[in-house]
């Protein structure tokens, strides 16, 4: 008894815990990644509903008529699409939609087949269709997780092209997001589908709990990704896309230019010590030096064979060295 009471007051805790971090996020009082935030909380949202079935259980003693079970089951499978898409926003503010997105609905369509047919089936249809429902989820699961990682690890590599300092707008915590709802998730499919049991164990409910206040936390604590207007957008993307497979540059000016330009950058760096500006940026740096954000980037690539956030912290380390020497 003291276990199931136990179990009923995590669960609560998760599905209003879930619900109240996807309100903040939709209502994103700070106006922050405004997009981005929009779709994590229909993440949330989505989220939550795996807990309705045992909420509806404590709340009325009963578990939800049928065709709303089926409704939720549906709704479900597009979780990680949704965690997907948010990811997308938030490595790209610009982000638009296209024809070639339909693909997206493709597992959920099969997924949804084969839930009307189990759904359909009188003579015990858990076995082999809760094996081909479970391997869908399993496959949407790795898809999006593995589509999730690679937009964070190009987005953490873009960013070192543009600012000096990476805290706040790396997305490392939707790296470890992605890490423990895969693992949890497939433990909980596991647990759910082949074991039978009507709910999540203590343990696994518990580590869910501690995982969202975790996500709250760092969810929080994100800056504004690109604090850009367009103009300054359209520089960082043609910076990005000038590079080739082989992280070459197209040749923007000519040599007597860059070895002008890399003393005015050497010159402002040991005199000014530009690199003790925490909100140091590609964009503010090219304003001092009169030139245009590509240019300055070339010229950091090309002339000292690093990128931005590369070079400026180089300054940044050198210097914390030689305070170290005086004490």
């Amino acid at each position: 008894m003291n276990t199931e009471w136990i179990n009923n007051f995590i669960v609560i805790l998760l599905y209003g815990s879930l619900i109240l971090l996807s309100f903040i996020k939709f209502t994103n009082p700070l106006k922050l990644n405004k997009k981005a935030n929009y779709w994590f909380g229909g993440f949330l949202l989505l989220w939550s509903t795996f807990w309705v079935e045992e909420i509806s259980l404590m709340s009325m003693g009963k578990l939800p008529s049928e065709y709303f079970i089926l409704f939720i089951r549906n709704i479900q499978f597009y979780t990680p699409i949704i965690f997907f898409i948010s990811i997308t926003y938030f490595t790209n503010p610009k982000f638009k939609f296209s024809t070639k997105h339909i693909t997206f609905l493709i597992l959920p369509l099969a997924f949804l087949i084969v839930l009307l047919l189990k759904n359909n089936q009188t003579d015990n249809p858990s076995s082999s269709f809760d094996i081909i429902l479970s391997s869908i989820i399993i496959i949407q699961l790795l898809i999006f997780s593995i589509a999730s990682f690679i937009k964070i690890k190009r987005h953490q590599k873009k960013i070192q092209m543009f600012y000096s300092s990476t805290e706040g707008v790396n997305l490392n915590w939707l790296e470890y997001i992605i890490t423990m709802i895969l693992i949890i998730s497939l433990i909980a499919v596991i647990n759910t589908i082949f074991f039978q049991g009507l709910y999540l164990s203590i343990f696994v409910n518990v580590i869910f709990l501690f995982f969202i206040y975790a996500i709250a936390y760092y969810s929080l604590m994100q800056k504004e990704t690109f604090p850009l207007d367009d103009k300054q957008y359209k520089d960082l993307i043609e910076i990005d896309e000038t590079e080739t497979s082989s992280g070459e540059r197209k040749k923007l000016i000519s040599d007597e230019e860059l070895i002008g330009i890399k003393a005015l950058v050497t010159k402002l760096m040991v005199e000014k010590e530009l690199f003790l500006d925490s909100e140091l940026n590609l964009i503010k740096m090219s304003d001092m030096l009169n030139i245009s954000p590509h240019q300055l980037s070339y010229v950091i690539n090309t002339g000292f064979n690093e990128n931005f956030y590369q070079f400026i912290n180089k300054y940044r380390v050198e210097k914390t060295k030689e305070l170290l020497l005086k004490k």
